[in-house]
């Protein structure tokens, strides 16, 4: 079993930056992919970051390439999304996700393919 925690949510001006944390535990060891999701109330959830864990590859939904940034820690069991430039837009309810398996990357961004999901952090730009 895994569990996973998020923290670092808040309120923020435009333009301004968060950074997310997502604290894991349990299985930590088999976890191979893990994701960075949004939602807002009344669109589906969307994936926007996701890394290999194993070989640190890192994938970006063009909704956020160039101003968020995916990290991981793997001795600490912690994995981090930087977000800079912030819009209105951004403002969601965001989750992270874990595999146990190296998710192709064509489905990295399907919600399906992940097995456990942190409670969300509320992130607000306005």
């Amino acid at each position: 079993d895994v569990q996973l925690v998020e923290s670092g949510g808040g309120s923020v001006r435009p333009g301004g930056s968060l950074r997310l944390a997502c604290a894991a535990s349990g299985y930590t060891s088999g976890i191979q992919t893990m994701a960075w999701f949004r939602q807002t109330p009344g669109k589906e959830c969307e994936g926007i970051a996701a890394v290999h864990m194993g070989g640190g590859s890192t994938y970006y939904a063009d909704s956020v390439k160039g101003r968020f940034t995916i990290s991981q820690d793997n001795a600490k069991n912690m994995m981090y999304l930087q977000m800079n430039s912030l819009k209105p837009e951004d403002t969601a309810l965001y989750y992270c996700a874990a595999s146990l398996y190296m998710i192709q990357i064509q489905m990295r961004f399907r919600a399906g393919e992940y097995g456990w999901w942190g409670q969300g952090t509320q992130v607000t730009v306005s």
